[in-house]
């Protein structure tokens, strides 16, 4: 077994016989800044979810086997430089890109906290250090992907987003937004990476209300703490000056709750004991 790379929340070996390991840690990120602070069980849960989803979602994949509880193995692809993003609410980044003019919404959606949109949009990024809004023609001209490529991602990953919130829905859950990523074997385009919470935005259904910051069944707990704090903006201040942001440390209770809920969130979702 060969080690390869060291992501923010995994590990990547490949194996002898060319397959890829994919072995999931605690660590987690928030606002493309990594943390010391680990929390407990994370990586089990986002290695159980890829499990879940990829053996319930009618697509073609690279998974192949659960190897142990933070362990899954994947057939290696060459994997497209495109982050396909699937947005079903008002939330997150866009927010603030609509008031800075750089996106529109579908017709009939509120611009109010957390509206769900009349249609899931597709919002893709660039997969770099930070990632960066891309759209059709953009991606096109950059090369990162041609032009049937990039309409079938995003009939795709629509069509992925759909099935996952009606997954989530029965569960209890409103599932807000999603992050895809696909590759190639041969000539046939394969969807990739992991699926579980830091891949998307996931709230409680009961709990729902436009106007308001939503209860998070994912990392959006720590990004909600930092935007808080202030450490968002200081993250955004020292990358202005050209230098990387020192994560602070994450409060204990916030550690807790973020444990709580990534657990809370599998057993729901999957109807299975962690």
């Amino acid at each position: 077994m060969k080690f390869l790379t060291s992501g923010k929340v995994k590990d990547v070996y490949e194996l002898e016989d060319g397959k890829l390991l994919f072995k999931f840690s605690d660590r987690v990120s928030a606002y493309d800044v990594k943390f010391q602070d680990e929390i407990p069980q994370k990586g089990k849960v986002l290695c159980k979810f890829a499990e879940f989803w990829f053996k319930n979602l009618d697509v073609p994949n690279h998974f192949v086997k659960t190897n142990s509880d933070t362990e899954i193995v994947v057939k290696k692809m060459k994997m497209l430089p495109i982050e396909c993003i699937v947005r079903g609410y008002f939330y997150g980044s866009i927010v603030s890109r609509l008031e800075k003019g750089e996106i529109s919404l579908p017709n009939d959606t509120s611009p109010k906290l957390a509206a769900k949109l009349s249609e899931p949009i597709f919002d893709p990024t660039t997969k770099s250090t930070r990632d960066i809004p891309i759209n059709r023609d953009e991606a096109i001209t950059q090369n990162i992907v041609t032009p049937e490529e990039f309409d079938w991602l995003s009939h795709k990953s629509i069509q992925i987003y759909k099935k996952m919130a009606t997954i989530a829905e029965n569960a209890g859950f409103i599932l807000a937004d999603l992050k895809l990523e696909f590759g190639k074997l041969g000539d046939e385009i394969t969807l990739g990476d992991s699926i579980g919470p830091d891949e998307y935005r996931l709230w409680r259904k009961d709990l729902y209300q436009v106007g308001k910051i939503q209860e998070a069944y994912d990392k959006q707990l720590l990004r909600d703490w930092l935007t808080a704090n202030g450490y968002q903006k200081q993250f955004d201040e020292v990358r202005q000056r050209g230098e990387e942001p020192i994560a602070p440390s994450i409060p204990p209770e916030i550690i807790d709750k973020m444990t709580q809920r990534y657990i809370t969130a599998y057993e729901h979702t999957t109807g299975r004991t962690l």
